[in-house]
């Protein structure tokens, strides 16, 4: 076996950096540029300070103007900026949760789409109350899936899964007004708070973002969770690579982008298919490389092993290798610069969701009724581009490392029964995690998330982070892009328990893990909150009182604001590396980072230098466990 070592920032930006001298040759643009030119960014808007919501003005606080036309004050303004911004998340999340209620509805025995977890479609519907005895498992799908579409939108009672919580929280949520009724009524009721003429004090504000985050991680993106697992599989430990090495040049290749896994693994299941591999081998190619960018990366490694490329910042680099044949998108942190880009290389851009349509793209409508004649035609169209590439032009980066994908909450409970004493112990809980924290084996989790960002150094803060925090014996659980920047660096390599603390180290090889826990893509941040409170339950604490933070460094996006809503709104303190235009106010300030703990019990950090981020994080960990005597 080749010797370990963690792959360094400063590789990804060399790596980069040779791409970008591919993309001159053409003169094909890139985010670093527009980085530039965007620069320096409006004061104003990294404040929060300015208002644009009816046309007397736009209005902007200074101050010489310390109100807008209306009278509303900079700490109104800030606070609605923050709901809609939080609203716009929720909305983003939650639709994305409806498409696969919608793919499940649709899902038959000679379908498309197939039940391949029938035992968790009968687990989930037993918690919702609906009746599995002698019933057909797709006549069960279908119902299940109707009863999760009405969470949407029912005219009374609050959402289902907020009975997975501790009744602590529960209580919480109900004493202050918090749980969240239906989807789509907390989405418009941010909107409508956040109208010109309604809501300008900023606790009735950031408790509305809170309740419209929360009918996000507990509503639709858990529903994007379980209804994904129960269609495509619940993901195990499984091995992949990740890195932009993963493209083969002999190969055509094939690279999925988004967040919806249902065209994803339509893509998975025709280009494995004997008939497209032997059409790709008459078109000059060896065979066919399926790899992926951003959250659909993550759903198809953690089912597949299928090889993640790149996160968030790296969509352009897939095309500037010159060897991508097509690049396949659905929803959600798509560039509409990957058109005008691939028309620099021969790579097909190809959208797929009528909700992100772009230029310069070619658009083949994707549906659960046509996804595999939709599927196949796309596949095809990559192979038939595979002779437009020039051979001049192909550069893949010689970078990837191993990663061991797919902990669901399922799948670290599995794994925490094989450290258990059978004959004493009991098997499927989340105790053996439990015992080693308690004993100071482990000093806690974090639970690190979100995206990659220019307004700091792309990566670095995941990785550096991560770092500092397993070689002090706590382990990190991770998604979305942050997830994809641990695979990159080796930090999911099992290997990585040489970096780790003594303690750290030893779970990690009685186990059989890796230091850093791959639990899947944005929307699967709620196995978090369904992890969080089943070892609150089984340790009869108060989610709050766990030595367990959240932390996104790097986020860049409204769903990433919805997110830390929804975390901090179910008890578990979070920390922030970029500001979320709030510091314009002194009064909304305070409320985020210290008056959310009355109602919620945590509250958010925010702090830009890593080195502090880490040690604030640690110490948090340290003052809730001095707090319960461990």
């Amino acid at each position: 076996m080749s010797e370990f070592k963690l792959t360094t920032v400063e590789e990804f930006e060399a790596a980069t950096a040779r791409l970008l001298e591919t993309g001159a040759k053409v003169g094909a643009d890139a985010w670093q540029f527009r980085v530039k030119n965007q620069t320096p960014h409006c004061k104003f808007g990294e404040e929060g300070v300015c208002c644009r919501i009816c046309t007397m003005g736009p209005c902007r606080i200074t101050k010489k103007a310390p109100r807008g036309i209306c009278g509303c004050d900079v700490h109104g303004i800030v606070g609605r900026n923050y709901l809609k911004f939080t609203a716009g998340g929720s909305a983003t999340h939650s639709d994305h949760g409806r498409e696969i209620c919608h793919t499940l509805y649709e899902s038959a025995a000679d379908g498309c789409y197939k039940v391949k977890d029938p035992d968790k479609l009968i687990r989930i519907a037993k918690e919702w109350g609906i009746e599995t005895e002698g019933k057909d498992i797709y006549d069960l799908a279908h119902e299940v899936a109707e009863t999760g579409l009405m969470e949407y939108g029912k005219p009374f009672g609050t959402q289902r899964f907020l009975k997975r919580a501790p009744e602590s929280q529960q209580e919480l949520w109900e004493k202050n007004e918090l749980a969240p009724r239906a989807i789509d009524r907390e989405v418009s009721c941010s909107l409508h708070m956040s109208h010109m003429g309604c809501s300008s004090k900023p606790e009735a504000l950031v408790k509305q973002a809170i309740r419209a985050g929360l009918s996000d991680g507990w509503g639709g993106s858990m529903m994007g969770t379980e209804f994904s697992d129960v269609l495509f599989g619940t993901p195990k430990p499984i091995e992949t690579e990740a890195n932009l090495g993963v493209m083969v040049e002999d190969n055509v290749n094939i690279v999925v982008h988004g967040h919806d896994p249902s065209l994803s693994e339509m893509i998975c299941e025709f280009a494995d298919d004997p008939e497209m591999i032997a059409y790709a081998k008459e078109q000059g190619a060896k065979g066919i490389t399926v790899s992926g960018v951003c959250c659909t990366s993550n759903e198809v490694a953690m089912r597949r092993g299928i090889p993640m490329a790149g996160n968030f910042l790296q969509q352009e680099n897939v095309v500037l290798t010159g060897a991508c044949e097509a690049i396949v998108v659905d929803v959600q942190c798509i560039f509409p610069a990957l058109g005008p880009l691939s028309k620099c290389f021969h790579t097909k851009f190809i959208t797929t969701s009528p909700i992100a349509q772009m230029p310069d793209s070619e658009f083949i409508r994707f549906d659960a009724h046509t996804a595999g004649e939709k599927a196949k035609l796309i596949v095809r169209t990559a192979i038939e581009n595979f002779k437009n590439r020039k051979p001049e032009l192909v550069h893949i980066p010689q970078m990837k490392q191993k990663a061991t994908v797919g902990y669901s909450t399922e799948a670290i409970v599995k794994a925490l029964d094989g450290v258990t004493n059978s004959q004493v112990d009991e098997l499927g809980t989340t105790k053996p995690l439990l015992e080693c924290i308690t004993s100071g084996v482990l000093r806690g989790a974090v639970a690190m998330v979100g995206c990659n960002n220019p307004r700091v150094r792309p990566d670095l803060a995941h990785i550096e982070l991560m770092k500092k925090l397993v070689a002090n014996d706590i382990i990190i659980i991770a998604s979305g892009c942050s997830a994809q920047a641990a695979a990159k660096a080796g930090l999911m390599d099992k290997r990585a328990k040489d970096v780790c603390g003594a303690g750290l180290k030893r779970v990690c090889e009685l186990a059989d893990i890796p230091p850093v826990l791959h639990m899947g893509s944005c929307v699967d941040i709620s196995r978090m909150l369904v992890l969080a409170a089943t070892l609150a339950k089984d340790a009869g604490l108060h989610i709050s009182q766990l030595p367990v933070v959240g932390c996104a460094p790097e986020w860049m996006s409204e769903k990433a604001v919805s997110i830390g809503n929804y975390v901090i709104g179910s008890g578990i303190d979070t920390f922030l590396g970029v500001d979320p235009y709030a510091c314009g106010s002194s009064e909304m300030v305070e409320i985020l980072t210290n008056g959310t703990k009355e109602w919620v019990e945590a509250a958010f950090t925010v702090e830009k230098d890593i080195e502090k981020l880490g040690d604030a994080m640690i110490a948090k960990i340290e003052e809730k466990r001095a707090a319960l005597g461990i």
